[in-house]
């Protein structure tokens, strides 16, 4: 058998051989979290768990799990074990959700708040134009000003 030259890297590339949708997955495990999170599938654990009891004690001819339960443990061991880290990678995937929406909150706000600037900006400007308009009696005088150095200026049209 022939061997490489280069014997500081492996022939096969590591890695999980079998590819899964990474998206797919965590939503399966959001949807998971979501059903053990809930009132009624704890109400459902606790009547099998009642009746897995009922049947090993009483029912001795049913009877799969004597006492001690450990098949009942094995199955509660085995269901936490996959539990706990598909919450946590459900936890994950809100806490990057929850991220992005801050991220995009903060943006947001910085937006609204150099709109709400500028606004006042030209607010500010309109307000310094309009105290610089001449007011109605202003107005008044200089029209009469006005009317007055006409008159001054040439005689009468009535009178030629």
């Amino acid at each position: 058998m022939r061997r490489p030259a280069d014997l500081s890297t492996p022939r096969y590339r590591g890695g999980f051989p079998l590819h899964y949708d990474p998206e797919a997955f965590g939503r399966f495990s959001e949807g998971l979290a979501r059903t053990l999170g809930t009132g009624r599938y704890l109400m459902v654990q606790t009547v099998v768990v009642i009746v897995w009891i009922i049947v090993n004690v009483v029912a001795a001819a049913l009877r799969f799990d004597p006492y001690p339960f450990i098949l009942l443990n094995l199955a509660f061991s085995t269901q936490a074990a996959y539990a706990a880290p598909l919450i946590l990678l459900a936890q994950n995937r809100q806490d990057a959700r929850d991220r992005a929406q801050a991220d995009e909150d903060r943006r947001t706000a910085a937006l609204v708040q150099a709109e709400t600037e500028y606004l006042a900006r030209e607010v500010a400007n309109i307000r310094i134009l309009v105290a610089s308009l001449p007011t109605a009696e202003e107005f008044n005088t200089a029209l009469e000003r006005v009317s007055e150095a006409i008159d001054r200026l040439g005689p009468s049209p009535s009178g030629h």
